[in-house]
C-alpha cells in the first residue's frame, strides 16, 4: 500500500470528526422511542433525519416564523447528509444540537448533531438545506426578513450570512 495515498475515496471528502456539544447554540432534549430501533438493536439511520426535521420545525414554530398550516412561505429539503459515529438505542436520552450553517438568498443550510445523554461529542451529525418556496405556487422565494432575523442568532460563527 502506498503510504502517500489518501485515506479516503478520491470522490469523497475525508470524514469529519464528531462535533462538540458546545458548537451548537440551540439544544433540544428528546428520548428515543422503541419504534426507532431496527433489527440490529440501534436507532435506524432514517430516524436520525426525522429527529433533525423535528428539531428544525420545532425551532421555527417556537421562534414564531412557521405556522405549519398557514405560512405562505415553507422550506423544502433539497439536500441532506448524515455521518454516524456511535450507535444510539432505546431508551436513550438524547440532545439535538441545531445551528445554521448558511443563510442564502432563497435557502438555509441547517446543521445538526445528536448527542447521547451527557456525551460532549456527537453520536451523529449532519446537515440539510431548505429551499424556501411559496406554498401555493411551489416557486422559490427570497427568505422573509422575519425568518432571516430569527435565524441569525443560530448562525455558525464562520458561516456566510
Amino acid at each position: 500500500m502506498n503510504a502517500n495515498a489518501p485515506s479516503h475515496s478520491p470522490t469523497q471528502p475525508p470524514r469529519a470528526a464528531p462535533h462538540a456539544r458546545s458548537d451548537y447554540p440551540r439544544l433540544l432534549p428528546m428520548t428515543t422511542r422503541l419504534r426507532d430501533i431496527d433489527v440490529y438493536g440501534h436507532m435506524n439511520n432514517v430516524v436520525y433525519n426525522e429527529y433533525f426535521d423535528t428539531a428544525v420545525n420545532q425551532t421555527l414554530v417556537e421562534l414564531g416564523v412557521l405556522d405549519l398550516n398557514k405560512s405562505d412561505v415553507i422550506g423544502l429539503v433539497v439536500h441532506s447528509q448524515t455521518s454516524y459515529f456511535r450507535p444510539v438505542s432505546f431508551p436513550d436520552r438524547v440532545v439535538l444540537g441545531l445551528r445554521v450553517g448558511r443563510l442564502g438568498r432563497t435557502s438555509v443550510t441547517y446543521e445538526f448533531a445528536l448527542f447521547r445523554g451527557e456525551d460532549e461529542t456527537a453520536a451523529a451529525q449532519g446537515s440539510y438545506t431548505h429551499a424556501y418556496v411559496d406554498r401555493a405556487s411551489n416557486q422559490p422565494v427570497e427568505l422573509p426578513p422575519v425568518l432571516r432575523r430569527a435565524l441569525e442568532p443560530l448562525l455558525r460563527a464562520s458561516a456566510p450570512a
